[in-house]
């Protein structure tokens, strides 16, 4: 288990009196299969965040075209800091003047299965793989299928940057579709939109337990009565009913 000092940096960043993200402060929900999330975050540019559970905390890129569906895309995928477990459950608006300001929602979720092998076909932990600079592994999501891969990029392209790259396997669940457009793109769990999040307000967010967080201010994401008054569509840890929310106009 990683040790929860790589939060460090994530809570350095933060100041929690002032943001509804989690802490980290709980340890993660044990499960049979590793979780994985996107987020699309409208910071200072829209991006997509793609984030792996391993070793305890979600590893993070930075995806600015966002995953795609299709093996001949190269996408961009830049390392960001550890995130803690409950992060995956998070989806509403970081504060003005906060690290990261903006709208977030949970465009995709699900498990993975490690697909990483050495040269002579053995298992290689995920943590271990991506400290080698490659990873293989299958998504099982609402919206991404099958198998992907990260490769960290070598030379000084990007300047003193880690740089890595997140391609789309050739197998039967590849397709020619690419990512989304982030501002029509719906929530996995709530099917909103970046401005339907952005005109609620309010940051939100679910314990693996099922129970909500009370964010700053005691404010839901409607700005209506404590937080997760309303959220009881909203599934507990990524899974339960609230996770395959319809896209509702056909934006993914």
């Amino acid at each position: 288990m990683a040790e929860r000092g790589t939060l460090a940096e994530y809570r350095r960043r933060r100041d929690f009196s002032r943001t509804g993200e989690p802490r980290g402060d709980a340890a993660g929900a044990a499960a049979d299969r590793p979780g994985f999330v996107v987020q699309i975050h409208d910071a200072t540019t829209t991006h997509f965040d793609f984030r792996l559970e391993v070793d305890g905390v979600l590893k993070s890129w930075a995806v600015p075209k966002g995953p795609s569906s299709d093996p001949h895309d190269k996408r961009l995928a830049m390392p960001t800091e550890d995130h803690p477990l409950e992060y995956r459950d998070f989806e509403g608006v970081i504060a003005k003047g906060e690290y990261g300001a903006g709208a977030v929602i949970i465009w995709d979720e699900g498990t993975y299965r490690n697909l990483t092998e050495d040269r002579r076909h053995r298992p290689v932990p995920l943590a271990e793989a991506l400290d080698g600079g490659h990873a293989s592994f299958w998504l099982d999501g609402v919206k991404l299928h099958g198998g992907y891969s990260l490769t960290r990029l070598r030379g000084d392209r990007y300047g003193d940057r880690e740089a890595w790259l997140l391609v789309k396997r050739g197998d039967s669940r590849a397709s020619r579709a690419g990512a989304p457009d982030p501002r029509r793109a719906r929530s996995a769990r709530s099917g909103h939109t970046l401005g339907q999040v952005a005109a609620e307000g309010g940051p939100t967010w679910t314990r693996a337990d099922g129970m909500s967080q009370d964010v700053p201010g005691g404010e839901s994401a409607s700005g209506h009565g404590p937080a997760g008054e309303n959220q009881g569509r909203r599934a507990s840890g990524g899974h339960g009913p609230g996770r395959h929310a319809p896209s509702g106009d056909g934006a993914s």
